[in-house]
């Protein structure tokens, strides 16, 4: 039963729900319900389908997450990041006609779901790692930018051609300037100024349902369809139809890089905010494997009910935990206030304008773009920032998915650098003192033995450093003067050493000991220890050769061994490697 608990966590907390619980979870999923439908339908129609989509889309998968999902306020459902992701992925493709493109957003949800569903299986939950945070910062901010001029369209009124490249998305939108709707302007900037206000001054009215209404008796009132005026017209009534997601298996292909792409953001946007409340309550355990599994099954289950991906998203699951959500039954009870508009409500939108809806997502995907952290970073971290605004410029002049995928590439080269040059240092001995500190630090404040060098690496040593070390050892070594005779080498901040970089310093210690140099070993760590007896290089320095300081180490070289306690080579020398 406890297994079972686990992988379905809401037979953990269903029975032990309290009836103090259910005011703030009805108040919270009426609350996020409201929100969700004019948030749902604009984040549809930036996603390139019609608004009904973005109700179907918040309909299942808060459902299926509700009874999988462990954080107990993340609200999942339609986002304007992966609404952005399928506009831009999909119209990168040649789709004829708004059938096959639908078709295509919801097999999308399929695929991208199975994704995550088996990286959840497999508990690959650690490769949102990779998604460093300048690369996130660059590619957020640069991807709200496209999002909210992408708009422009629909608060100009004009007939702009969309494109995911910013530099092409400006001349578009100059090249019908002349052709723009006043109503729609003035309409879409007085919704723009509304929400700002009411996010300002009323934070608690959900401001998105206000300006939606306020719009849809404005057109009704004044007849402004009839002036050229965009409006969202007919939205199918009725609750989404089960089928099965097909397309041509020739284009799944096309579809694989657009679906890793959506699986990884999608976690990495819900992981992140569930953390955050999690942080801040400290009274749950969000589950990164099980999250994986949940997010895909809603995502798998929604498509089966018509469902473009949907993730847990920033905006909604504040005003799910603010307005009081207890447990993933709010996020139930939001579904039912969808489900009813779905069956009831939706000739109520026929008069909606388009304009109201690209203001919604401007002033939510605006609020996206991040300066404060860019300036932190060009202060502090140059090589960081470079990767935030490669990153930053690529998604906007190139692509999205580019935009994303150079950036992790980027990210994964310079810590392969890193990695491959880690910091190393000579090291003395403090005056009056048993400690050893790095000499271009403490350069008047150590002795330094000419007849012993100390060296201290600080990183792994595997195959892609070890020529680097082998170098600065052997030019430290020669830089010392000919007067040294042992080489103290401190191990205490290497952690691994495979087995090419263990090749190495079995043939650099036989190189040393053969010129006359004795060797000793300072501070290695358990699985150090390990490692050195299976690649026998304890048995080829000896044990008498290590210790666990490199105070101790230095002592032996000059031969005081008596100063020297017994426990020092015994902690230096334990090892659950006793074969070797």
């Amino acid at each position: 039963m406890h297994i079972l608990k686990r992988f379905i966590p809401i037979l953990e907390w269903l029975p032990a729900y309290k009836k103090s619980q259910l005011s703030g979870d009805l108040s919270a999923g009426i609350t996020v319900g409201i929100m969700l439908i004019p948030q749902g339908m604009a984040y549809a129609m930036l996603a390139g389908l019609p608004p009904v989509f973005g109700l179907y889309a918040s309909l299942i998968p808060q459902i299926i997450y509700a009874l999988l999902g462990t954080s107990r306020q993340l609200s999942v459902a339609p986002v304007a990041m992966d609404s952005l992701l399928v506009a831009a992925g999909l119209g990168a493709l040649a789709i004829s006609g708004i059938e096959q493109y639908t078709a295509m957003a919801i097999f999308l949800a399929l695929f991208m779901g199975s994704i995550q569903l088996l990286l959840g299986v497999v508990k690959m939950g650690f490769l949102v790692n990779f998604l460093s945070k300048p690369v996130i910062s660059g590619f957020t901010s640069a991807a709200a930018l496209i999002i909210g001029l992408s708009q422009l369209k629909h608060l100009l009124g004009a007939p702009v051609s969309n494109s995911n490249q910013i530099h092409l998305l400006l001349r578009n939108t100059i090249a019908v300037i002349d052709q723009v709707n006043l109503y729609a302007i003035g309409l879409g900037i007085g919704a723009i100024i509304t929400i700002k206000l009411f996010k300002k001054y009323l934070p608690k009215i959900p401001a998105a349902l206000v300006v939606t209404v306020l719009g849809i008796v404005v057109v009704y009132l004044f007849k402004l369809d009839q002036s050229g005026l965009n409006i969202v017209r007919d939205v199918p009534s009725g609750l989404p139809k089960l089928s099965l997601p097909s397309i041509d298996s020739s284009r799944i292909s096309e579809l694989f890089p657009i679906a890793l792409t959506l699986a990884l953001i999608a976690f990495m946007e819900a992981i992140s905010v569930s953390k955050a409340i999690e942080e801040r309550k400290g009274l749950q355990e969000v589950r990164p494997n099980q999250e994986l599994i949940a997010i895909g099954l809603a995502n798998v289950f929604g498509s089966l009910f018509q469902s473009y991906p949907v993730t847990g998203g920033f905006s909604r699951t504040a005003v799910n935990d603010q307005a009081g959500a207890q447990t993933p039954l709010a996020s139930i009870f939001s579904a039912l206030i969808v489900g009813l508009t779905l069956l009831f409500l939706t000739p109520l939108f026929y008069y909606l304008p388009q304009t109201v809806l690209a203001a919604i997502i401007m002033v939510a995907v605006f609020g996206l773009i991040d300066t404060a952290y860019p300036i932190r970073l060009f202060k502090k971290r140059k090589d960081e920032f470079a990767v935030l605004v490669i990153t930053f410029l690529i998604t906007l002049l190139v692509g999205i998915t580019q935009g994303i995928l150079i950036g992790v590439l980027i990210s994964l080269a310079l810590l392969l650098y890193r990695i491959s040059k880690p910091h190393y240092a000579l090291l003395g001995r403090l005056k009056n003192t048993t400690h050893y500190r790095n000499i271009k630090r403490f350069e008047n404040e150590v002795e330094i033995d000419p007849e012993v060098m100390l060296f201290r690496f600080d990183g792994q040593l595997y195959f892609g450093n070890k020529d680097y070390f082998k170098q600065e050892l052997l030019s430290s070594i020669a830089a010392h003067g000919p007067q040294i005779k042992g080489l103290v080498l401190s191990v205490e901040a290497i952690n691994y050493i495979d087995s090419t970089a263990a090749h190495m310093l079995r043939q650099l210690f036989g190189q040393l000991q053969t010129s006359g140099i004795q060797i000793a070993i300072s501070g290695p760590i358990g699985p150090i220890r390990d490692i050195l007896k299976r690649s026998e290089i304890v048995a080829m320095i000896g044990d008498s050769g290590f210790f666990d300081t490199a105070h101790n180490a230095h002592l032996w070289l000059k031969g005081k061994e008596d100063e020297i306690s017994a426990l020092s080579r015994t902690i230096a020398l334990e090892s659950r490697t006793n074969d070797l």
